[in-house]
């Protein structure tokens, strides 16, 4: 077996937790809503970045390229120092979301490289610049620049210009799952001599303050190159450096003085080590080389061109000579890892896809972790400390009381986003599910516990307000997890366990859609923004503002799948239980009045598919108005292409009673049952299918988004037809004009924030799920159902080959094209040509809608990282059907 593969069943079956430590740590604690105890919830200003330093946070720790155990009691990272900067680098800078010209934006330059799905080996990159760190420029430049401008960007500074500045790699390798190697390789890329202090640090979260830690944990120096971890909850370790570095001690304990002006409690602070580096200060240092946080320094000077190395060992068992066989150990999980993905990307055979995807899968590894928010005592405070503010408890979150969130979280960023959102968990399980299974079932079943979802079956969103509503994907991702892990594993026999749990609180919160998004039981949904800011004329979540509501295509399109979803689920429990296929029925029923509504809601003669237009749209209810077609040619009018399922015919053999029921829908409703199915015709392999679309809709759908003038770009699908750059659509509503108009690039309106555009931009979620709603009428369809591309030519494709297409359109994101350039990094010269950065891939929110340039944010694996899956797929039905690019682009 393969090694990697071993330590993952040894993982699985609890014999050894390789697994307890990782990249947990986040890379940014400060301006998170868990640190905020403001009266007004003004997160970002409550704790800045430059407040950090000094301050011991409540809910979790930062760090540059971390680690920490799985409960993040004791944590590792990593300092540097370049002579220059007003403080040492302990964590990433960026703006905030009310300080950057497009929102919050990190202003650092670092790469995931690399991680096995234990975390055996891990490694990334971080580059610092050599001459003084550009904080103020930065502010001061995107300050000045507005909603029409790009964002300024750190190599905008020109800081990089004459490669002054250090590549620092940072590698971890494990020999035990306590016996840890820790690595920096610092190379100097500049043109002459310079100096670096690097400085490995180790301290242990403030847990002490809560009264539930019965004894201080400690570090102490213990020889010249030695300290001694003591912790009643996370046990003693040993940390041996290689050489003999300063070792110097203080506590993790807030600078009162600087921060807020008063007297401090404590005489060894957080900062201590910061000011003793810049300033030689020892005021706050521990004489007694003792202490809650340590570093040791070493200072390097690095002529140009060289490189030097930092290396350490954390044990718990300490064995001999700790430091004389690290780099073997090194040299034996990267040959582990090798091993592990050569099986993972064995198909894959371009060698720039398979560098890509695997930097794609590193950096959701790498984007684990610690989760801790217990909301209650957020809002009431810890015994014994400074109560927050009366305010808080009628304010943020006031209503998620239960909330106890404690966990290792795959989060959508650690930067931009180190808070769980519960859309962007389930597109990242799709790819997780490749290299370690359970940890994706454990993502999706974290969400689905008592102490996070609501009483009332509502998923939490993310901890910025937990009430708003993201589109219902959990089911979707929950029956594609199942059916990758049944693939893969040996025995081809689903997860029936994980099946089952999961369904029971997706019934919860199917009926919590069902009780709270169609209040008055017409099968129509509503549900705010529904994830896609700034997709509509005017803030979707508060349509109430104009005695009003917004009957919406997307949210019911949701609900469809999501009955589509569930009845997949349901026959898939058959197998087990036959007993399932009553809530098949159940599911069957649903999805059936849903599509019916669509078509004509409540018996009114109202549609939300527009005859006119042939295309889906909202419809807004104003009192006292006729209903009025929200015409915007937006993806809201794609989603619907999601409601599909092809059903194997022989399935209904061995269920009697949901073979019965359906029988008796289609002759009952024969009208409803043509509108949405094709269950009288099998197809390809006695497929049947379920669906929101045939024929006339089907094609109608597919012209717009395989046209360039509205929908199809060269690097995937728009979320907004380019039409209405030259036609952009206003509306009247209650004397007030609102309007939308194509933006391929950043946002220009703050209506969700300034760092998210669904305007124009590709987003890779909805692509993703656009090439897979494809594939599963293909399944159906086989061969027979073709559109003419491009319109008017005669030529006819297939619905395989337009989702092969997008798929490589998508994937060439990431691609060199003729010229050697990546459409992510367009017109940045340094990033396309220089040999140190060419080959390094940043995995952005979104992309430009015409040239494919990263946007938002800049490490977003979290749904970005479908790429992976996207490579994996593409180059399996490659051995198919080899040719299918060049059928398309001819």
């Amino acid at each position: 077996m393969n090694i990697e593969l071993k330590r993952l069943k040894e993982d699985r079956e609890k014999i050894r937790h390789w697994k307890k430590w990782g990249p947990y740590l986040t890379e940014r604690q400060w301006g998170t809503v868990r640190e905020d105890y403001s009266p007004d919830g003004s997160a970002w200003e409550n704790v800045t970045h430059d407040d950090a330093r000094s301050k011991a946070y409540r809910w979790g720790e930062e760090g540059i390229g971390g680690i920490s155990d799985n409960k993040q009691k004791l944590c590792i990272s990593w300092a540097f120092w370049n002579g220059h900067d007003e403080m040492i680098k302990e964590r990433l800078f960026g703006l905030t979301g009310n300080q950057g010209n497009h929102g919050e934006d990190v202003k650092e330059l670092y790469y995931y490289l690399d991680s096995s799905p234990t975390h055996s080996y891990m490694k990334m990159l971080y580059k610092y610049p050599q001459s003084k760190f550009p904080y103020q420029q930065i502010l001061d430049e995107n300050l000045r620049r507005g909603k029409t401008d790009r964002e300024f960007e750190i190599l905008d500074t020109g800081i990089f210009d004459n490669n002054a500045y250090f590549d620092i790699y940072l590698e971890y390798a494990k020999e035990d799952i306590e016996d840890i190697v820790c690595k920096a390789t610092i190379h100097n890329r500049g043109s002459e001599e310079a100096s670096i202090w690097v400085m490995p640090t180790i301290w242990f979260r403030k847990t002490w303050f809560t009264g539930d830690e019965p004894f201080m944990p400690t570090f102490r120096k213990n020889g010249k190159n030695k300290i001694k971890a003591f912790s009643p909850k996370s046990g003693n370790y040993s940390f041996i450096f290689q050489g003999e570095p300063e070792l110097k001690f203080c506590d993790n304990e807030t600078n009162r003085e600087r921060l807020y002006h008063i007297g401090n409690q404590k005489k060894y602070l957080k900062d201590a080590i910061n000011d003793y580096v810049l300033h030689g200060d020892t005021a706050h240092l521990n004489p007694k080389n003792t202490g809650t946080k340590s570093a040791a320094i070493y200072k390097l000077t690095i002529p140009a061109g060289g490189k030097s190395e930092v290396l350490f060992r954390m044990q718990k068992l300490q064995t001999e000579n700790p430091i004389e066989n690290a780099e073997s150990i090194l040299q034996s999980r990267i040959e582990d890892t090798n091993n592990f993905y050569e099986n993972i990307q064995e198909r894959v055979k371009d060698d720039e896809m398979k560098m890509i995807q695997r930097q794609a899968y590193a950096g959701m590894l790498w984007t684990k972790q610690f989760y801790y928010y217990n909301v209650e005592r957020w809002l009431e405070g810890d015994p014994g400390r400074y109560q927050p503010p009366l305010e808080r408890r009628s304010g943020r979150n006031s209503n998620w009381r239960h909330l106890q969130n404690y966990d290792i979280i795959s989060m959508p960023d650690k930067w931009e986003y180190p808070w769980y959102a519960a859309w962007d968990l389930a597109f990242h399980t799709i790819p997780l599910a490749r290299l370690d299974p359970d940890f994706a079932k454990d993502q999706l079943l974290v969400l689905l516990n008592d102490w996070y979802m609501h009483p009332n079956g509502q998923m939490p969103a993310y901890e910025w307000n937990f009430n708003d509503v993201n589109p219902p994907v959990h089911a979707w991702a929950v029956q594609r997890v199942y059916q990758i892990d049944r693939k893969n594993n040996e025995n081809k026999v689903g997860d029936q366990e994980f099946l089952e749990r999961a369904f029971h609180k997706l019934l919860l919160n199917f009926t919590w859609w069902v009780n709270q998004k169609d209040e008055e039981g017409k099968n129509i949904f509503e549900g705010g923004f529904l994830g896609l800011d700034n997709i509509s004329v005017f803030d979707r979540s508060h349509v109430d503002k104009f005695f009003g509501k917004l009957e919406q295509a997307d949210a019911t399109s949701w609900m469809a799948m999501f009955s589509l979803n569930m009845l997949r689920i349901s026959l898939d429990l058959c197998e087990f239980n036959k007993v399932y296929q009553h809530t098949a029925i159940k599911f069957l029923e649903h999805f059936l009045n849903i599509a019916g509504a669509m078509s004509n809601i409540s018996k009114e003669n109202i549609s939300l598919w527009d005859d006119e237009d042939n295309f889906f749209y909202d419809v807004l209810h104003l009192s006292g108005e006729e209903p009025k077609l929200m015409k915007v040619k937006s993806i809201v009018g794609i989603i619907p292409m999601f409601a599909v399922e092809p059903i194997r015919e022989e399935l209904f053999d061995d269920l009697p009673e949901f073979k019965k029921r359906l029988n008796f829908f289609f002759k009952e409703r024969p009208k409803l049952a043509a509108l949405v199915s094709n269950w009288i015709h099998p197809g390809r392999d006695k497929r049947r299918l379920f669906s929101l679309l045939r024929g006339h809709r089907m094609k109608s759908i597919l012209n717009k988004m395989l046209d360039e003038k509205e929908f199809l770009s060269e690097y995937g699908i728009r979320s907004l037809s380019k039409d209405h750059l030259e036609h952009p659509y206003s509306v009247q509503i209650n004397g007030n004009k609102f309007s939308i108009r194509y933006a391929p690039g950043e946002s220009e309106t703050s209506m969700f924030g300034g760092n998210s555009n669904w305007r124009g931009p590709i987003w890779f979620p909805i692509n993703y799920l656009i090439i897979e709603s494809l594939k599963k009428f293909d399944y159906y369809y086989g061969g027979t159902f073709s559109i003419e591309y491009p319109t008017g030519s005669g030529k006819y494709i297939t619905l395989d080959l337009i989702a092969k297409e997008l798929s490589l359109r998508l994937i060439n994101i990431f691609m060199k094209d003729k010229d050697g350039n990546r459409p992510i990094y367009a017109d940045n010269e340094k990033m396309q040509k220089d040999p140190h950065f060419q080959d390094l891939i940043l995995f952005y929110e979104y992309f430009h809608g015409d040239n494919g340039r990263g946007l938002g944010a800049s490490h977003q694996t979290g749904w970005t990282g479908l790429v992976a899956e996207l490579i994996h797929k593409y180059h399996k039905e490659q051995e198919f059907y080899p040719n299918a690019a060049t059928e398309f682009s001819s």
